[in-house]
């Protein structure tokens, strides 16, 4: 007696439409974090190298390079802000998560769908106001590096539209398929995938 081992098509399994959405909007989050990652893993190496070399240049009989401060306080603004997407996809943000317990799991799933809403709306109109900063600050220079502000505006700029992506991206997640666990790795599941779709492929 011959049986559907299909997963898409089994008992309790996810339906083939949901497992694509799923998947589609996993590899869009974790293309959104290897990007975001590899600006905030340049940021912080500036940090690093800038305060190093802050440090050991007042022991040197060399001209005090000033603007090296000014940049380690720009990189650590990118770092903060385009880091802040990642933090709302992974829950990773500051939360007092007392909604988790609720023993009603369509109740925990709405409320959590609601927050990510909220955090989508309030992520973009901080974008707003930041893509109004980015567009009329175009005169304006930092006075020892003379970068425009525009240029350090235009990094946060993306980590808020990332984050207001990401939370939106959540919401509809959360609606669709639930809570993802509290281990959830956006890359990891994205890659796991990939490599399950070429193993059924061959």
């Amino acid at each position: 007696m011959n049986q559907d081992l299909n997963p898409a098509t089994a008992p309790g399994s996810e339906p083939g439409d949901d497992r694509t959405g799923k998947r589609v909007l996993d590899r869009v989050v974790a293309v959104l974090t290897a990007t975001e990652l590899t600006i905030a893993c340049v940021a912080a190496a500036m940090i690093f190298v800038l305060i190093l070399f802050q440090a050991v240049q007042r022991y040197l009989p060399l001209p005090q390079v000033v603007w090296t401060g000014e940049l380690s306080q720009f990189a650590l603004i990118w770092l903060t802000f385009v880091a802040a997407g990642v933090l709302v996809t992974r829950n990773g943000h500051i939360a007092i998560q007392l909604v988790d317990s609720l023993p009603s799991a369509t109740a925990v799933r709405i409320i959590q769908t609601f927050a990510m809403v909220l955090v989508a709306l309030i992520a973009g109109a901080f974008a707003w106001a930041c893509w109004e900063l980015v567009s009329s600050a175009g005169f304006l220079a930092s006075p020892a590096l003379g970068l425009p502000m525009s240029w350090v505006y235009a990094v946060a700029l993306i980590g808020l539209v990332s984050a207001t992506v990401r939370a939106a991206f959540s919401a509809v997640r959360i609606a669709r398929f639930g809570m993802p666990p509290a281990e959830y790795d956006e890359i990891a599941i994205a890659t796991s995938e990939l490599g399950a779709e070429g193993e059924d492929r061959r």
